[in-house]
């Protein structure tokens, strides 16, 4: 274990750690006998996969979770999605403060890092909000979506469902409960449900665009102006990619093969379709009905998703605000991006670069290896890849059969996605604090 000279473990490193804690005790407790249905251990590799998706919050599994997970093995995902959504290192935090801990400087500072918040000042009463907020939300979508569960399913599991459903659809997580009738069915059966629909895809949302718009939020309103400049990125890049989204979907939905779909039908589906590959995995249609520029546009939305400090997973619309900033600066000769009356840093630009470089490797060299490996068609393995990576769990169907080296690539791939690139580097990889001390000389080159 890399150490900083003080003997001290980086945050990064904390975090790293805390969620193969958390996915280590997740596969031990899904390997136990009563969480299955048949009575039956589930195997080391498929407990080990559907404790990293459900850690991670990504939604990929092997087996359909209400067919072959008793109440027990969906109480155990379930907590891996709270926990993991909201990160560990924040519910540990929380517990910390419910105890009456006092929450010291090395604390604060590696849940800094885990929310991805600008400074330490007021970090504990900005956790209080964010998991006062989560818990508010979730009960609320829990609410309206009993609504419906409970006449369909009758009260107890009614209010089972209703709950398990929220909190998945909050923490951009993906499992559901509705594979009894139809394995891996998801939501196919509420379709046309606005209710349903509407609560599931305010819940995405609400769980993806961060902490730190959470935060504008309740200090300014409405007032747009005031907002954090990131804030304003995340809210004005969600909003385009929402629209550009829905209209393509819409297109997408008017095509012979979804001839069978009502008008008020194509207008859910397009809007749902839009909003769950960011990174919710939920699916109200059949994907392998999509057209193949339909399947692309969603593994575009995939690896985009959600906004930094956020339940979402994906390289993050921050990161894409970031590198479309600079292009335009580079087109326009200015010598740094500029938006909202602010300069954005040097910094920001070549760490956006290198997150967008990484994703794109672990997407496509991923997708490439599953290809070669299961020989799949190409497309359907980049779309499982970028499901992975992206934390997203929207499948083509090919994870259930796809072979254990396969599964092993798809676990790294979602480890990697949700613990984040530059967590992943900053953790891994020594930080020199004297490396900006001396520089090589400057030469430059031509690119393009």
């Amino acid at each position: 274990m890399h150490r900083l000279h003080r003997g001290v473990i980086r945050p990064a490193q904390i975090i790293l750690l805390g969620f193969i804690a958390l996915i280590a005790a997740g596969t031990l407790l899904l390997m136990l006998p009563f969480a299955t249905r048949s009575g039956e251990h589930t195997s080391i590799l498929d407990a080990l996969f559907t404790a990293t998706s459900a850690s991670c919050v990504t939604g990929l599994v092997m087996a359909d979770t209400v067919s072959h997970w008793t109440v027990f093995g969906q109480v155990v995902i379930l907590l891996l999605i709270q926990i993991g959504g909201m990160g560990v290192i924040t519910i540990a935090i929380f517990f910390s403060m419910l105890s009456g801990k006092k929450i010291g400087l090395k604390q604060r500072w590696v849940m800094q890092e885990s929310i991805s918040a600008p400074h330490v000042g007021g970090i504990l009463r900005q956790t209080a909000f964010i998991l006062k907020t989560a818990a508010l939300l979730e009960l609320v979508g829990a609410a309206l979506l009993s609504v419906r569960f409970i006449p369909r399913f009758g009260l107890w599991k009614g209010l089972w469902y209703s709950v398990f459903h929220s909190i998945s659809a909050f923490c951009n997580a993906g499992f559901d409960l509705m594979g009894a009738d139809m394995p891996f069915s998801s939501l196919i059966a509420f379709a046309d449900d606005p209710l349903i629909v509407l609560t599931i895809c305010t819940l995405i949302l609400s769980g993806g665009i961060g902490f730190l718009a959470w935060g504008d939020l309740r200090n300014h309103g409405l007032r747009f102006s005031r907002y954090s400049l990131q804030s304003k990125l995340v809210l004005a890049v969600s909003a385009c990619l929402l629209s550009g989204g829905f209209a393509y979907f819409l297109f997408e939905f008017s095509q012979p093969q979804w001839d069978f779909l009502s008008g008020s039908q194509r207008l859910l589906a397009a809007l749902f379709q839009t909003i769950t590959p960011r990174t919710a995995g939920f699916n109200t249609v059949d994907l392998n009905t999509l057209s193949q520029p339909g399947q692309l546009m969603t593994i575009l939305l995939m690896l985009v998703g959600g906004a930094t400090g956020s339940t979402a997973g994906g390289f993050k619309m921050n990161t894409l605000a970031v590198l479309v900033l600079g292009m335009i600066a580079a087109f326009r000769a200015k010598s740094s991006p500029e938006v909202f009356g602010r300069r954005l840093s040097e910094h920001a630009v070549r760490n956006a670069a290198a997150i967008f470089l990484l994703y794109q490797i672990l997407f496509l060299g991923g997708g490439m290896l599953l290809c070669w490996l299961d020989h799949i068609p190409l497309l359907g393995a980049l779309f499982e890849t970028s499901s992975a990576v992206a934390t997203v769990g929207l499948s083509l169907g090919y994870t259930p059969e796809l072979s254990a080296l396969s599964h092993l690539i798809l676990i790294l791939l979602m480890y990697i996605g949700r613990v984040g690139g530059l967590t992943l580097m900053y953790g891994v990889v020594e930080q020199d604090a004297l490396t900006g001390a001396v520089q090589l000389p400057l030469e430059n080159i031509t690119v393009g």
